[in-house]
C-alpha cells in the first residue's frame, strides 16, 4: 500500500501492530509487515508501535484514468422507499456521462425489497443497477454499507461516484473516499464534466463568499455529495435498457460491529425541502411577535416558516427550519422572503425556486438581484395585507 510506510531497520518485528489492527490488514511475511486492502488508515499501528518504525505518506499512487469509467451512483433507502435525492443524482450524471460516453450506474444496499427497488430506477435510463441485498443490511450501519460499496467500486472502478448529501450520505461517503485515498468534494451546487473525463464540482467556500470550482485530477474514482433538491430530476426514457445485477454478499459483509438495541419509528413531517410553499423571516423581523406576523402568512398559504441563519442563532428558529449553507436546500414554487438581505449563504440555497417574492425596504438589497417579484416597501405593511387576501381567497 502506497500510503504505508516501514522502517525496516527499525521494524523488530513484534507483531504489536498486527495484534492491534482492528481490521485484521497486517500481516507478518517473511521478513515485514504486509498490509491489505483492509487497511483503514485508522492509525493504531502507528500509535502502538513500540519502535517507530510505521508511518503513513501521503504521496499521490500511479493510475491510468482509462482504468476508471462511467458514474456510479449510491441509491439511499429511507423507509423501504428510494430517496428522491438519487433520481436528481441520475438526471445529473446523464448530463455528464453524454459528453465524455460513460455508463450511469447505481449500487443499492439494503435488506428484504431492495431487489424490488432496483427495478424502479430502470426507466430512468440508468444502465446498471448492482444490488447487495441481505437480512445484515437492515437499518444503516455506516461499516458494512460502506463494505458493500467499497466491493462494488473495486469490481467496477467508476470514473466518478455520486452521493446524496444527506445524514446517512454525509457518514457514508468520506469512509469511502478514504478507502480509495483519493478526494471528496461535499455540498455541491453544479457538477460538470471535462473531456479528460475529470469533474467539475462546484460548491460555496469561504463562508459562501466565492463558488469554488474543485477537481480532483490525480486519483480515482471522484466522489462529491450533492444536496437534495440542487439539481433536476432525471426524466423517464422512451426505451429503457438498463439491468438489475445482484451481487453476492458474503458473511463477513453483512456483519457490522455495530448493535442496533432498540428503534423507534419517528412520525415524518413535511420537511423544508418537501414544502412548496415557504416564508421566510430574515433580520428585518425583530421579534417574536413579527415572526408570528410572517408564521400566519405561512399558514393562510399552506405553507411552512423557514429563517435565515442570524434568525436561527437569535433563537427564533431551529436548524431544521433554517435555509442555507449550514441549513437546507430548497427549490418551492413559491418562497416569500421578509426582511432579507440575499447573502450568497442564503441565496444559493433558495434560488432554484419557480417564484421567489421578496419584501425589503432597502432597493439596494442583494435579495432582490434573484427574486422575481421585488416589493420596497415596509413589511409591516406588507405582510399583514398579503396575509388578509390568502385568507379571502380561501374563503371565496
Amino acid at each position: 500500500m502506497e500510503f504505508m510506510k516501514f522502517d525496516a531497520d527499525k521494524c523488530s518485528l513484534c507483531g504489536i501492530c498486527v495484534e492491534k489492527c482492528p481490521f485484521g490488514a497486517l500481516t507478518i511475511e517473511g521478513a515485514g509487515i504486509v498490509v491489505s486492502e483492509s487497511c483503514r488508515m485508522c492509525g493504531l499501528c502507528v500509535r502502538n508501535c513500540p519502535e517507530k518504525a510505521i508511518q503513513f505518506e501521503q504521496k499521490a499512487k500511479a493510475f491510468n484514468k482509462d482504468d476508471w469509467k462511467n458514474f456510479l451512483i449510491y441509491v439511499e433507502q429511507e423507509r423501504g422507499e428510494i430517496h428522491p435525492v438519487t433520481y436528481e443524482l441520475v438526471g445529473e450524471a446523464r448530463k455528464m456521462a453524454g459528453k465524455v460516453g460513460y455508463e450511469v450506474n447505481c449500487v443499492i444496499v439494503g435488506g428484504e425489497g431492495t431487489k424490488e427497488n432496483a427495478e424502479k430506477l430502470l426507466p430512468y435510463g440508468v444502465d446498471h443497477v448492482y444490488v447487495y441485498e441481505d437480512p445484515g443490511f437492515e437499518g444503516f450501519r455506516a461499516d458494512c454499507y460502506a463494505d458493500a460499496v467499497a466491493d462494488c467500486i473495486a469490481a467496477n472502478k467508476p470514473s466518478s461516484v455520486l452521493i446524496g448529501a444527506t445524514a446517512l450520505g454525509r457518514s457514508l461517503a468520506p469512509r469511502l473516499s478514504t478507502r480509495f485515498h483519493t478526494g471528496l468534494t461535499a455540498d455541491c451546487t453544479t457538477l460538470d464534466i471535462k473531456p479528460n473525463t475529470d469533474m467539475i464540482q462546484v460548491r460555496p467556500a469561504f463562508g459562501g463568499n466565492i463558488m469554488a470550482q474543485i477537481g480532483i485530477t490525480k486519483s480515482r474514482p471522484q466522489f462529491a455529495t450533492v444536496r437534495y433538491k440542487v439539481m433536476d430530476k432525471a426524466e423517464v426514457v422512451a426505451n429503457p435498457h438498463g439491468e438489475v445485477v445482484v451481487c453476492p454478499v458474503n458473511e463477513k459483509m453483512a456483519e457490522s460491529r455495530i448493535k442496533i438495541l432498540s428503534s423507534e419509528v419517528i412520525d415524518k413531517v413535511k420537511s423544508l425541502e418537501e414544502e412548496d410553499v415557504l416564508v421566510v423571516a430574515g433580520r428585518g423581523v425583530r421579534n417574536e411577535k413579527d415572526v408570528e406576523m410572517c408564521r400566519k402568512l405561512a399558514e393562510a398559504l399552506g405553507g411552512q416558516l423557514a429563517f435565515t441563519r442570524p434568525m436561527v442563532e437569535n433563537g427564533f428558529g431551529d436548524t431544521a427550519h433554517q435555509i442555507g449553507l449550514s441549513g437546507r436546500t430548497v427549490r418551492s414554487k413559491l418562497i416569500i422572503t421578509c426582511g432579507v438581505s440575499g447573502a450568497i449563504q442564503f441565496t444559493s440555497c433558495m434560488n432554484g425556486s419557480e417564484c421567489i417574492v421578496a419584501i425589503n425596504t432597502d432597493p439596494q438589497a442583494q435579495i432582490f438581484g434573484v427574486a422575481d417579484y421585488c416589493i420596497v416597501d415596509d413589511l409591516y405593511q406588507v405582510v399583514p395585507e398579503l396575509t388578509a387576501l390568502a385568507k379571502k381567497q380561501k374563503e371565496d
